[in-house]
């Protein structure tokens, strides 16, 4: 931007950030704006000129980039003052990385002394807890492990390199021996006693087993014996069968023969009586044809009658059908021949009539008869007679 476009200069760049901060820092830049268009105003170029015109359009483009200029100022100096506290913050962080690198290097030394004593001292308590851990088991242990773990436990040293930690481990490793040789005691004892049990469980069930083959041998003798008994009833039993057998078959045979001649007789009763009553029947059945006959014919000449009767009335009926047919045609014979009489009558009346008024108009009787005839007879074409 050049003097030539803007009325009034922007502020210096080492001035600006005083100047656009402070209220109402840009007031005299706006005063002598201000100046100018007074001035301008004062002598007001003629509009009715291009020239006119073209310096009322200089001057606001003028101010318009006056306030571009000083807009673009502070835009400048406020992107440069939001940039400050980013400067700031990687300054503080390069300072505080450095001095953390210089803290650690300080320290090494001690942390690492630090972290040497401390597992030092954790391979100590772990020693000792391993003694103590020594006497527990997860389930009831047999003797002789607990005796295996004691030999294991007594191997281990408890002298001088357990430094500090001497007595703590001195104490845990006698603790944890006196538990485990009460243990081990008490679980020879327990087994020991379990072992006297198991052998009196044994003793007890070959005894109850040479016991149960003693009674499975007595008893298999005495079934055997029992069975021979058995068997010899039962051909004692068979033996008495076969007689008491015997004996029925001959009772039986015998009362057959006294059935049979009993049962001969009754069929002879019963033919005799079959025959008598087969003889009676016949006898009913001959005298109910007789009368089954005589009630037939007696139907069959009933029947005959019944007909003739019937004939009789039926050509009686067609008789009477036929004179009151006779009677209707001769009376509607005589009713049609009055019909046409009285129709034969009218006509001739009324063509009489006709006659009467042709002959008004000086036509002989003769004429105008014959003109009625042919006017009713439709040989005169388009006239009628209505009669």
């Amino acid at each position: 931007m050049t003097a030539q476009t803007e009325l009034a200069v922007v502020p210096a760049q080492e001035t600006a950030l005083a100047v656009y901060s402070a209220p109402n820092g840009l007031e005299p830049w706006l005063q002598k704006v201000r100046a100018e268009v007074d001035a301008f105003n004062q002598c007001l170029p003629d509009l009715t000129t291009v020239k006119g015109r073209k310096q009322y359009a200089s001057m606001a483009y003028k101010i318009a980039q006056t306030k571009t200029a000083l807009d673009d100022m502070g835009k400048k100096v406020s992107a440069e003052q939001k940039e400050i506290p980013k400067k700031i913050d990687a300054e503080r962080k390069r300072v505080w990385d450095t001095l953390e690198l210089w803290q650690k290097e300080v320290r090494k030394p001690l942390d690492d002394w630090q972290e040497a004593e401390d597992a030092r001292i954790d391979k100590h308590n772990d020693g000792i807890q391993q003694i103590k851990d020594m006497a527990l088991f997860d389930a009831t242990p047999q003797a002789v492990t607990v005796a295996q773990v004691i030999a294991d436990l007594e191997a281990i040293a408890i002298d001088d390199s357990w430094q500090e930690f001497l007595p703590e481990a001195a104490q845990a490793k006698d603790q944890a021996l006196n538990k485990l040789r009460a243990l081990l005691a008490e679980r020879t004892q327990y087994e020991a006693e379990h072992a006297e049990l198991a052998r009196l469980r044994a003793e007890a069930e070959a005894q109850a087993q040479r016991d149960r083959e003693a009674e499975i041998a007595r008893a298999a003798a005495e079934r055997a014996r029992v069975e021979a008994e058995q068997r010899a009833q039962a051909e004692r039993d068979a033996a008495a069968r076969r007689e008491q057998e015997l004996l029925e078959e001959a009772a039986a045979a015998q009362r057959a023969s006294e059935q049979a001649a009993r049962d001969a007789e009754a069929a002879a009763e019963r033919q005799r009586l079959q025959l008598q009553l087969q003889a009676e029947q016949a006898e009913r059945q001959a005298a109910q044809a007789d009368a089954n006959r005589i009630a037939a014919e007696q139907r069959a000449e009933q029947e005959r009658l019944d007909a003739v009767r019937r004939q009789e009335e039926a050509v009686e009926r067609a008789r009477q059908d036929e004179l009151a047919r006779q009677k209707a045609e001769a009376d509607e014979a005589l009713r049609q021949q009055k019909l046409r009489e009285a129709d034969q009558a009218h006509k001739v009346k009324v063509m009489g009539a006709a006659k009467e008024a042709l002959m008004t108009m000086n036509i002989t009787e003769e004429l105008a008869k014959a003109i009625v005839l042919k006017i009713a007879r439709r040989e005169i074409p388009n006239i009628t007679i209505n009669f």
